[in-house]
């Protein structure tokens, strides 16, 4: 299966489990991977037999735009679900990414990552 990737799409949103991190807001970091057939657009060079990766990063900043999740897996969760139900796709991988969570410790960043099918 063909893929098309967009990646590190980062965005400022209000989510997290602590109140601290819904009051002052902090950076995501999004990967997607859209599987679909890219032969008709290779064939036809037309913008209009593809995903518009504009589109997809306007469907995603939605997501990290609207009312706050306390999970990193809610937010996964949502995107993929929103990918698949607007664009022609059969499976989406999506990886959200909190740079600086609120963790004691030395680390660099954690994250999820999901993959979801289209319902036949």
């Amino acid at each position: 299966m063909d893929k098309m990737e967009i990646c590190g799409m980062r965005f400022w949103g209000y989510h997290g489990v602590y109140e601290e991190e819904r009051r002052l807001g902090q950076p995501f970091e999004v990967d997607v991977t859209l599987y679909l057939d890219l032969r008709p657009a290779g064939e036809s060079d037309r913008l209009g037999d593809t995903v518009n990766y504009a589109e997809v990063y306007r469907a995603v900043a939605d997501v990290f735009a609207g009312p706050p999740r306390q999970l990193l897996e809610a937010l996964a969760e949502e995107t993929a679900g929103r990918l698949l139900r607007r664009f022609p796709v059969t499976k989406v991988r999506v990886r959200v990414v909190k740079p600086a969570p609120p963790i004691p410790g030395m680390l660099s960043h954690v994250a999820v990552e999901i993959t979801r099918e289209a319902a036949e």
